[in-house]
């Protein structure tokens, strides 16, 4: 592109193949949520799945209030606010990963596990996602006061909203969610996704147990361990290493893993159009979105940006502490990555996509 923006910082390649063989490099870049409207923009236009496309679509609940506060669609930009809930609401005492999670009794509330933003440039149609810390400490919309961004959903989906679009000046035109069995079972129903791990890998607090080196299909429940994981260590040389990037390696992982499963449903849709009804249907019921947004309409527009690959973006922080407890704040070359979410520049650009 050329003209009224220039080019951003922050490109990262998405991954993508079925290879076994381990990776040169480890490739942790890109979330729960995105996977969702990934699913929808691999099957849009794809023969013989727009009647299940639309059956999926009736089932997705629409969240109140939410369209009240989104921007209005003035900006070059498109934005897509992405939010992997922690809610634990019909969570399965029989699941293998229900002493992990917990149920709604064992923990109380509801908070933004996962927070990114989807932008798409209206002019060109490329696209890019941008992952939000959910510790980054912020002024919380309303009269709730200064506390981590991830709070902000307690008080509802259109405060989260308002927050954002407050302390980070992005315009927001769009609201998806997903909860932690709704991600499950989107992952279950694309067959399961590939990640490649040089050394075994486990986190004992979310159940991720990667037993050996090598790649391997994740289904739902060791998806989930891994896009949640905090405290992720690898077996090295003997001892147990623990992985002390926390939240901000988490973002990575999550990245990655969206990316992957981005290009696994893509693949999965196009080389057999009759599966798309099963997934499209796990999707749907799994999703809660604005009332404004128009589904069919969006994967459309986003299905040749995806098909491409997103450029991934990790919002620059820095450690700090509030009160005794480990926050971050907004990092230098945080206002240019934003810049390119705000459309005052160009979004940076995917590299293509692996063989």
């Amino acid at each position: 592109m050329t003209g009224r923006r220039d080019r951003a910082p922050g490109v990262t390649r998405p991954a993508g193949g079925r290879s076994v063989a381990l990776p040169p490099v480890p490739r942790a870049r890109r979330l729960p949520t995105s996977l969702v409207l990934a699913l929808a923009v691999g099957v849009a236009g794809t023969g013989g799945t727009l009647i299940a496309a639309r059956e999926a679509i009736d089932t997705v609940q629409r969240v109140e209030g939410v369209g009240d506060v989104l921007s209005p669609p003035g900006s070059p930009v498109e934005n897509f606010l992405l939010v992997g809930s922690d809610s634990r609401a019909g969570s399965d005492p029989s699941s293998p990963d229900y002493g992990g999670i917990g149920s709604e009794a064992d923990v109380s509330g509801t908070r933004s596990d996962t927070i990114m933003v989807l932008s798409r440039d209206r002019s060109s149609g490329e696209a890019a996602l941008l992952s939000i810390p959910r510790d980054l400490y912020v002024d919380i919309a309303g009269e709730r006061g200064p506390g981590r961004i991830n709070g902000a959903y307690n008080d509802g989906p259109a405060v989260l909203v308002q927050t954002v679009q407050q302390e980070l000046d992005l315009p927001i035109h769009h609201y998806v969610e997903i909860d932690f069995s709704g991600f499950k079972s989107l992952v279950d129903a694309i067959g399961g996704v590939e990640l490649c791990f040089f050394y075994p890998t486990r986190d004992v607090n979310t159940g991720l147990n990667v037993p050996e080196g090598g790649c391997h299909v994740m289904d739902g429940v060791q998806a989930l361990a891994y896009a949640r994981s905090r405290k992720h260590e690898q077996f090295i040389d003997g001892d147990w290493r623990l992985d002390g990037t926390a939240d901000l390696g988490r973002t990575v992982r999550q990245q990655d893993f969206v990316n992957r499963a981005l290009r696994t449903a893509l693949d999965e849709v196009t080389s057999n159009p009759f599966r798309a009804g099963d997934v499209l249907r796990a999707g749907g019921g799994a999703l809660r979105i604005d009332g404004e947004l128009d589904v069919l309409s969006a994967a459309g527009s986003l299905r040749t940006a995806v098909g491409g690959g997103l450029a991934t973006v990790a919002l620059p922080v820095v450690g700090d502490e509030v009160g005794g407890a480990s926050v971050l704040r907004l990092a230098d070359g945080a206002q240019d990555v934003l810049a390119a979410f705000r459309g005052d520049v160009d979004l940076p650009a995917a590299d293509a996509p692996a063989a």
